[in-house]
């Protein structure tokens, strides 16, 4: 655990990336494997994650993500995508594979999906997109934490124009909504301002309440 949070103790959100370096493939896996295995309610993984290595559609997503310098810069964005609604055909298939997966049925469970399909479908799209986003931030999370223990640097990024990425990557037609950008790569150490500065946070006593 020291380890990891030495790791986090290096890791901040980086400013400048240097394009002349790649991130492995196997770390970039091992970070996608750790936001896949990461927790979300009632575990339907209500979002996907897309790895944009094209540097012209990165150029383009660039354009309306403030000019931000490392979409373009690091080797990988990735995009978490939210689903646009909860539908009984999407709840019904993360229990269905449930099912395939553990090789049986579950009345408590069964009991379970029953009471979601009479309760996400119902709602308006744009709470349950809401209720979708939120689960996205949990996989960005994971990622941070992911890649810190790679050490692959990672800078997360609301800071863009979600219609526009939407339009580039065609995620209505997929029925998803973008949510976050996190552009991997490694820091430019003598040409980001922010490398060498002390990170700051707030002491645990005025963070952590014991009740």
């Amino acid at each position: 655990m020291t380890s990891l949070i030495d790791k986090l103790q290096w890791r901040y959100a980086t400013k400048k990336m240097n394009p002349t370096l790649p991130v492995p493939q196997d770390k970039l896996d091992r970070i996608l494997e750790a936001i896949r295995l990461t927790a979300s309610s009632s575990g339907l993984q209500p979002y996907e994650v897309l790895v944009v290595t094209d540097k012209s559609l990165r150029e383009r997503i660039r354009e309306h993500a403030w000019n931000q310098a490392q979409v373009t810069e690091g080797s990988h964005l990735l995009v978490f995508a939210a689903w646009d609604n909860y539908t009984a055909e999407r709840i019904n298939q993360m229990f269905d594979l449930v099912n395939e997966q553990r090789g049986f049925k579950n009345e408590g469970w069964e009991a379970y999906r029953q009471k979601l399909l009479a309760l996400y479908p119902p709602r308006s799209a744009e709470e349950n997109y809401q209720h979708a986003a939120r689960q996205a931030y949990i996989g960005l999370g994971t990622a941070l934490i992911a890649a810190a223990e790679e050490q692959v640097d990672a800078t997360p990024m609301e800071g863009f124009d979600p219609a526009q990425v939407d339009e580039i990557l065609g995620l209505k037609a997929r029925g998803l909504r973008s949510v976050l950008l996190l552009p991997l790569g490694y820091r430019q150490v003598d040409d980001d301002w922010l490398v060498n500065l002390k990170k700051v946070r707030r002491a645990k006593d005025q963070f952590v309440t014991t009740i």
